[in-house]
């Protein structure tokens, strides 16, 4: 039997609670991996210690991003909380040499943290921005994947149909990240880094059946990291 890898899922945190949405759960077992929830972790020296039982990380979808902004953020979104953003900071330093997996929030953190910018709000700042912000269960809309990607060869297509639920979007990539996607008014919807080992999409996969790919790809992945602890 083929060995399970951990695969850490960051939780969300808002009046003192602590939570995660299930279909992320949902997918990475689907995919073949064992879901080990993130807590909030305080300290650098936690993060590292929880890392190590870990083979891979997925960074959740969140509030406003505030790390990197070009923009004042609208006054209908909530910024992350400070207790996420620090946790999210040590357990994403801690996975340095393990794969990353962002979505929505998650995207945008990685950008963030290798030095790139964010809208702070797409309605105000990109002229022509398509409606981003109009629901998971709303009509999707189309993105083109960069032929060649590891996101196009996942799936393999150089378009696909995603549902989008953001406010905010990567204006500048980071140092060492590649676009792998975008849409139709020019807004970068994936991105991936140079050596392979983070990968990030703007819409959530995890509500996307058809989308599973993406999760068995990156679990994958994860495994191929744990065996080569062995």
């Amino acid at each position: 039997m083929a060995k399970q890898p951990h695969i850490g899922i960051t939780t969300s945190y808002k009046d003192g609670r602590q939570a995660v949405d299930h279909y992320y759960i949902s997918a990475v077992e689907k995919a073949g991996g064992l879901p080990i929830i993130v807590p909030m972790l305080a300290t650098q020296e936690a993060a590292k210690a929880f890392a190590s039982l870990l083979d891979g990380l997925i960074i959740t979808g969140g509030p406003g991003i505030t790390k990197g902004l070009i923009g004042t953020l609208p006054e209908d979104l909530e910024p992350v909380d400070p207790v996420r953003d620090l946790s999210d900071t040590y357990i994403y330093d801690a996975m340095s040499d393990k794969p990353v997996f962002g979505i929505c929030y998650g995207m945008q953190f990685i950008n963030a943290q290798a030095g790139g910018t964010i809208y702070a709000d797409l309605n105000v700042q990109h002229v022509g921005a398509g409606p981003h912000s109009n629901g998971r269960g709303a009509k999707p809309h189309p993105v083109t994947l960069v032929a060649g990607s590891r996101l196009a060869d996942i799936l393999g297509q150089t378009s696909v149909m995603v549902n989008t639920y953001h406010i905010q979007a990567i204006s500048e990539t980071g140092t060492g990240l590649d676009v792998t996607a975008y849409g139709d008014d020019g807004i970068i919807e994936g991105i991936a880094s140079s050596d392979g080992r983070q990968i990030g999409v703007q819409w959530h996969p995890e509500r996307l059946p058809e989308q599973l790919p993406l999760f068995e790809a990156f679990v994958e992945q994860c495994r191929q990291t744990l065996l080569a602890k062995v």
